[in-house]
């Protein structure tokens, strides 16, 4: 994925984020960040843009794409993209526009929806809690789903040319370490988890990787393999034999396919709670065809890591 996606990705939160500095600068320093040494990272016509900015922004990012904003590219653009919303929101101060009416109800508005969805994370996420028993329950009367073929777990650095992917050999065989090149080189967005590309079967990577991952012995780290993708090293990091996953392996894949029916029950119990004290008038009739959804179930199981 071309790291030019993260400014694509990062239009929205940033746009939020110009709407609530039009009120001020905040300080670069937060509960998050008082304890960490904050870097200027940019200075655009006086005004930094420090290492505090930067982290707020990452954590904006939708967590998929996270890990590229770790990689030297990624952490450009991004950092390019800080400097060209400081630009446009000086230039709009220039202008007038970053006062009147109409931003003003925008900033309201925005307020609310943090509000709500603060307050609806911090209910939903915290209540929405799945026993052990319940996971071991879904698990017996579902084995037939844990059957797999022979898996493997690696972990791959993948880069855009033959020469640096020869370069990172160099140093690998050197004794650098695997993860801290990969956090640090890999284009790949497993790039923020050392490479780590959890456990995977026959199928489910491109040919030509599968075929060099499934060729290595645990801990072994192979060559330069080469995809459509680019230029990749690959280290094995587990092998386990064709047959039935244990509950302790399936767990949290059973948790992820449950959760989210179980959040959508306490939504849904959480709305009658705060209706049955408040007075609430209806100004107009509600369609007769607006019916409530009915819950969500947990028809499967996630899917399998996409093809690299």
């Amino acid at each position: 994925m071309n790291t030019r996606t993260i400014v694509t990705l990062t239009i929205t939160a940033l746009a939020l984020a110009a709407l609530v500095a039009c009120q001020g600068k905040s300080s670069s320093t937060d509960s998050s960040t008082d304890k960490k040494v904050v870097k200027v990272l940019a200075t655009v016509n006086g005004v930094d843009i420090t290492s505090a900015d930067f982290d707020r922004e990452v954590k904006a990012l939708p967590e998929y794409i996270r890990g590229m904003a770790d990689t030297p590219q990624g952490k450009k653009e991004l950092l390019d993209t800080l400097v060209m919303r400081e630009l446009i929101l000086q230039q709009a101060a220039k202008e007038g526009l970053d006062k009147g009416r109409d931003i003003e109800e925008k900033l309201a508005e925005l307020k609310k929806r943090i509000v709500v969805d603060s307050y609806l994370k911090k209910k939903v996420e915290t209540d929405a809690k799945i026993s052990d028993d319940d996971l071991k329950k879904f698990y017996d009367q579902n084995l037939g789903k844990f059957k797999a073929g022979e898996q493997v777990r690696a972990s791959h650095i993948l880069v855009k040319s033959e020469q640096e992917a020869k370069d990172i050999l160099a140093q690998l065989k050197g004794g650098a370490k695997f993860e801290d090149l990969a956090k640090a080189k890999s284009v790949d967005t497993s790039a923020s988890k050392g490479g780590d590309l959890g456990w995977f079967g026959k199928g489910n990577m491109v040919p030509t990787f599968e075929k060099a991952a499934f060729g290595l012995k645990e801990g072994e780290l192979s060559g330069i393999v080469k995809s459509e993708f680019g230029f990749h090293l690959i280290k094995l990091t587990g092998k386990r034999a064709a047959g039935t996953r244990s509950f302790d392996e399936a767990k949290e894949q059973i948790k992820a396919a449950l959760m989210p029916a179980k959040q959508q029950q306490i939504f849904m119990q959480l709305k009658e709670d705060l209706k049955k004290g408040a007075k609430i008038e209806l100004k107009e009739s509600t369609p007769a065809d607006a019916q409530p959804k009915a819950a969500a179930q947990p028809a499967t199981l996630p899917a399998p890591p996409e093809k690299k």
